[in-house]
């Protein structure tokens, strides 16, 4: 029997692009989400490789037409969906509140956490029921503690923690588990663009910089083995919890 697929979005980089991969490797059907790149298309076509039902699409997750979209393209092909991981996301605007564009803030918050909820609700219909779907969402130490300049990213991601226990209440009952994980500090687009910001406006700055040169990254593929577990063995119990790779 086919297994059902995954949906990863941000799959085309970094801690989406492994975990999507080590999601075929396990067997799984996988539908790569995010902005259309030739990243995105090749992650397409390797996962095909592994996974002949897997593919890619195109969705940009602050613009709700383009995940109205790809909502339909699955919807169409797609009966049954095992989970998805909500990796997507953006650091922009590293800036100090008091500065910073309205508009940046609004598109950190549409990413972050508006896309995720959108894509979500045209979604869920098609999961749990006799088998239970895991939707794993990708947390930050950030979503817990304040980090200057960073204030959209940590209000969005506090309210991700916070979305994905409500969504654990609500679908206690469908058969749909909900927990967030924090990946830890990982080498990846992300890091590059913190460091790329000038250290007048974020003031840790250097200590970005300095677990870059010191080596203290986490390798995307290191992380995604970690999670796997928690994507693909599902059990009720966690629900609602909020993992620490770094404490697995």
């Amino acid at each position: 029997m086919a297994h059902a697929p995954y949906i990863v979005t941000g799959a085309s980089k970094g801690i989406g692009r492994s975990v999507a991969m080590q999601i075929a490797e396990a067997g799984f059907p996988v539908i790569a989400l995010a902005r259309q790149t030739p990243e995105l298309e090749e992650i397409g076509e390797l996962l095909a490789k592994v996974q002949p039902e897997s593919r890619a699409l195109a969705c940009d997750l602050s613009d709700s037409a383009a995940i109205q979209w790809a909502c339909e393209q699955i919807s169409e092909r797609t009966e049954w969906i095992a989970g998805i991981v909500h990796n997507a996301g953006t650091i922009h605007p590293v800036h100090p509140l008091e500065g910073a564009s309205i508009d940046d803030w609004t598109l950190s918050l549409r990413v972050n956490l508006i896309g995720v909820q959108d894509l979500t609700q045209r979604l869920i219909g098609k999961m749990g029921g006799t088998s239970q779907s895991r939707v794993t969402t990708i947390s930050s130490g950030a979503s817990l503690r304040p980090v200057e300049s960073w204030s959209a990213y940590c209000v969005s991601k506090a309210g991700l923690d916070m979305w994905t226990r409500c969504l654990a209440a609500e679908s206690k009952n469908k058969n749909i588990s909900a927990i967030a994980v924090a990946p830890g500090i990982v080498d990846t687009g992300m890091q590059v663009a913190i460091r790329s910001v000038s250290p007048e406006l974020f003031p840790s700055h250097a200590d970005f910089v300095s677990l870059h040169t010191e080596g203290h990254l986490a390798k995307s593929e290191d992380v995604a083995h970690l999670l796997l577990p928690l994507i693909l063995e599902q059990t009720m119990e966690q629900s609602g919890q909020r993992f620490d790779v770094r404490e697995l």
